[in-house]
């Protein structure tokens, strides 16, 4: 039960992913981040800006490549060529020759899903360098639809109890093709993690938020992203406790309306 709940086979992949995906944007160090690594955590999403994880990353894809998955893009993905380029960079400076996602990231806003863009990255992926393409969203409404009818292997999308909008328009529509999902955002910028005020009790732990987007089984990983080594052992003992129980989702959905309004 504990290893389904932790483990999820990403298909477009051909790899099981442990389901708390590695991001560094809350400032673990390098000896932390190595720990993340040499433990149970294989899926890294590997922003162009986050210099630190790459000795700890390398030295990982050294010891085992075909065991972890790593995700990138680039920061702004308008044009075939910063496309090519983002993924050629991250292949030298990681030392690997293949990328498990190419994701266009906050599509719509700092990306483009144009037909020149998508030719180039299935061009990637034709040439070995990619195995699965992807993007992450705000737009729900379009995100459901690229789950239906697009050549996208993966959606990163805000999910969390205080946003849980995703249910209503991203997931039904995967029924279809079942692109992996990605959840981030779930701690809603660690608002619940502070009671909002007239809140009566605790609010949520980070460990708490994760639990509640791998508790759909439609969500195949969710990111998170701790401060220090100690944040990332209380996040790893407490997702090991399996889906949240229906006294405890119900309190988390509570106090996602209450701080989201």
């Amino acid at each position: 039960m504990a290893e389904d709940f932790l483990h999820r086979h990403i298909s477009s992949i051909g790899k099981v992913a442990f389901r708390l995906g590695l991001a560094v944007t809350h400032g673990i160090d390098d000896a932390g981040i190595r720990e993340a690594l040499e433990g149970p955590v294989n899926y890294v999403f590997f922003n162009p800006t986050a210099r630190k994880l790459v000795e700890p990353l390398r030295a990982a894809l050294r010891r085992d490549r075909q065991r972890y998955l790593v995700a990138t893009g680039p920061t702004f993905g308008f044009f075939p060529g910063s496309i090519r380029r983002r993924v050629e960079a991250a292949l030298r400076l990681l030392g690997t020759d293949y990328l498990d996602v190419l994701q266009l990231f906050w599509l719509g806003k700092m990306s483009a899903e144009t037909e020149a863009n998508m030719e180039e990255m299935a061009r990637l992926r034709k040439e070995g360098k990619v195995r699965a393409l992807g993007a992450s969203i705000h737009d729900r409404a379009r995100a459901g639809r690229l789950a239906e009818d697009s050549a996208l292997d993966l959606l990163m999308i805000r999910y969390n109890a205080a946003h849980p909008g995703a249910e209503t328009d991203v997931f039904p529509h995967l029924s279809r093709r079942r692109p992996a999902v990605v959840a981030y955002t779930a701690t809603c910028g660690r608002k619940l993690l502070r009671a909002p005020r007239g809140w009566p009790g605790p609010a949520a732990t980070a460990g708490q938020c994760y639990r509640f987007c791998l508790s759909n089984p439609l969500v195949d990983l969710v990111l998170f992203s701790p401060a220090n080594a100690s944040e990332l052992r209380e996040d790893l003992s407490e997702v090991a406790r399996g889906p949240l129980g229906e006294e405890e989702m119900s309190r988390l959905r509570s106090l996602g309306r209450a701080i989201h309004g």
